[in-house]
Formats: C-alpha cells, structure tokens, sequence
C-alpha cells in the first residue's frame, strides 16, 4: 500500500514539473511586490515536524501503550499482532494523508497560477518595454503602469524562480513517506499543506489512542440501552427543576461519561502548535496571501480527517483502535450484493478458534467496540437486510 502511496508522489513530482498557468498582472500592484525572504522553517525542518516526528511518535506510541495498561485478557502472541497492526494502520494514514494532500496542491498550483507576494521581486519586469507586454487595463488610467502585462515581462532567467512565483494558491504542501527524492520535491513545492496533513493527523490519532474529546453520551435507543441508573446515595443529586423526572432521571446522566484529564490536552495542542507557526512562517514570509493559507489549511485538515477515519474508528467510539483488516477472500473489492469487506462468519469463527485454544483466557474479550449488523449471519442473510435491522456494537475481531 505504501508503494500505491508512492504513486500519488510521483504524479506529484509531474505536476510540480509543469509550467504553471500565468495570470495577468500590473507592476503597480502592491499586493505582489514584497521582497524575497528567506525561508524560516527549511524543507529539512518541514520534513522533521510533519512527516519524520508523527512517524516517530506513531510508532512509540503502538509500542507502549498498545493495548492500554488498563486492558485484561491478552495473550502474549495478540500483545504482539496488535501492536503491530495499530503501527501498520497508523503510519498508512500517515502516508495517505500527506499523499493526499500534496496530489490535491500540486495540481491546483498550476492550475490556478496566481502570484505570489514577492512574485515581482522574482519577475525583475523589464518596465521600458511595458507597453509591448501590455493586455489589458482600463482605457483611461492615472498613470502609464496602470495595465495588466504577462509574464514575458520578467527578466528572470531562472524558470523554476519564475514558475514557483506563480504558484501562490493553494497555500499547500504535503507528502507521504518523505524518504525519496520524489517527496522531499513535492514538499520544497509545498510546505504548508505538510504541516497540517502531517501535524493534524497526528492530533487526530493521539486523541484517538488516549481518548482525549469532550464528553459524550451514548446513544438512548432500543439497541442501545443506557446502564443502570446509579445510586443516589453515592453520587450527589443534579438540581433539575423538571417536575415530572425522579431522583434517577435525574442523576443517571451523570454516570455516563467525565472528562479527561487536563494534562492530555497537551498531546493536542503541540501538533496544532507547530502546525500553526509553520503557516504563519509562510505568510510573514512572503510566501503566500492570506486566502492561500486558509484554503491549504483547510485542505490538509480535511485530508488529514479523511486518512484517520479511513483507517481508525470514530473517535469516543471506538476505545482508540483501528478498523480491522479485509477478509482475504475480499481483500481487492467485493461484488455487488457482498456486505461490506468483512466476513462476518469467518471472523465468528476466528473468535471462536481463539477461545476454544485458550488465547483469550477462556472467554472472548471486547478489545474494542465498533458498528455492525445486528447478527454476524445477517451477511450472509439477503432477508435481515429486507428486514431493515439496526445496528449495534459488536467485538472487534482479533483475528490479525
């Protein structure tokens, strides 16, 4: 899969080679007429914190704290595939999510082909010739420079410092493993978008591994019955004016959920952090507009959320693991009338060869809860799909 990831860079590095579209413009334009500054976060940085750092930290993470200290009922040999899958899965969306991100940009760079703030000081336009280059402006103007020229203006005879000056929008930059010549290209062609499609990611799977979110309830339905309504001698009574509720109406809520600790916050902030200070970085640098950098930004969150739920379970749903992998009769697609990737008779009897072998202690246990069909046979069951059957949680398969 990653060498599939590897694909998406090297379309990549073929855009990033094209010549970008060259909008029109005026030399009096003060909005494009920045000096060129030096670069304040370097590729090699770029490189560290948002592709090099996650990975890092992805894998120490699966090393230590999976499955969590808490957790009861694991074999040594589950320790280890587990470990294993949550590395391999977390550094996939890794991948695919700086892949994503960088395929999207590139492109759209020279799609659009917009000035950079400094565009003119890369340009150098050679202004006793304006008029040659001149097509367009208003037939009446305050002065003579008040036209829009092209590019055959510039006296820049370096291309790449030319073509680069016209690839402001998106404010983007992004890519996968970064340990080919392929990527570390494609990021020196985008930095911005590596930071929050790297970064963000990471936010997402730390808040994933260390249920770090708001407090939710869970759903009230008929599938999901909530707990038993706890004693109101152990826990103080909620003051609700509500008439008709009783005292365990009152409090059961309570019970259901509480926040994490404050100190987890901090496992969030720092990615957001840094990803943050990388795209201002590009802003005071005269590297990109204001709109650039919102619009990238927003494009390496979305690819970054799309990576994670892509391979992880939603978050506060979940208990911090990932989907697990195809059945291998499925493992390329399925065909119409197949439910889903999963075989859910093979994964019944996965769990039941685990039991029967003593893998797990003598009973199953829920190493994760995710949304499934109401029965495992319903897969192979055309009329519990007529039936319309809800879902409700199931175990999470531990055959891998």
């Amino acid at each position: 899969m990653l060498t599939f990831h590897s694909v998406f860079g090297l379309v990549s590095l073929a855009f990033t080679n094209q010549t970008p579209n060259y909008r029109a413009f005026s030399v009096v334009d003060l909005g494009i007429s920045y000096p060129i500054r030096h670069e304040t976060v370097s590729v090699s940085t770029l490189v560290v914190a948002s592709v090099l750092v996650p990975a890092v930290v992805i894998l120490l993470v699966c090393i230590v704290f999976v499955p969590s200290l808490t957790a009861k009922g694991f074999s040594r040999s589950q320790i280890i595939r587990h470990k294993l899958w949550e590395w391999n899965t977390g550094w996939m969306g890794l991948a695919l999510s700086l892949a994503t991100a960088i395929l999207v940009t590139s492109g759209m760079k020279n799609i659009f082909g917009k000035p950079r703030p400094d565009m003119l000081s890369r340009c150098n336009p050679d202004l006793t010739r304006l008029a040659e280059f001149t097509i367009g402006g208003f037939p009446i103007s305050p002065s003579d420079h008040w036209v829009l020229v092209n590019q055959t203006i510039c006296q820049q005879t370096d291309l790449s410092i030319l073509n680069d000056g016209f690839r402001s929008f998106p404010s983007g930059h992004a890519s996968s493993t970064c340990q080919t010549f392929t990527w570390r290209v494609a990021l020196l062609a985008n930095p911005l978008l590596a930071s929050w499609a790297g970064l963000f990611y990471l936010t997402l799977f730390l808040a994933s591994k260390f249920s770090i979110g708001l407090p939710t309830l869970p759903p009230s339905d008929e599938q999901n019955p909530l707990p038993p309504v706890a004693s109101t001698a152990k826990m103080p009574m909620l003051q609700v004016t509500t008439g008709d509720m009783d005292d365990s109406a009152r409090t059961k809520y309570r019970d259901e959920a509480a926040a994490p600790p404050t100190y987890l916050l901090v496992l969030v902030f720092v990615p957001l952090g840094a990803a943050i200070f990388i795209t201002g970085s590009r802003y005071f640098n005269y590297r990109h507009h204001g709109f650039d950098i919102i619009s990238g930004a927003i494009i390496g969150i979305v690819t970054a959320w799309f990576s994670f739920r892509w391979y992880h379970l939603p978050l506060g749903r979940g208990s911090g693991w990932s989907w697990g992998p195809r059945s291998p009769a499925k493992a390329f697609g399925v065909g119409v009338g197949s439910h889903g990737y999963v075989d859910q008779l093979e994964r019944t009897h996965e769990r039941v060869a685990d039991i029967e072998m003593g893998a797990m202690g003598g009973r199953e246990q829920v190493r994760g809860q995710v949304w499934s069909d109401e029965r495992s046979r319903e897969s192979t069951d055309p009329m519990s799909m007529e039936r319309g059957s809800t879902s409700r949680l199931r175990p999470l398969s531990s055959g891998y």
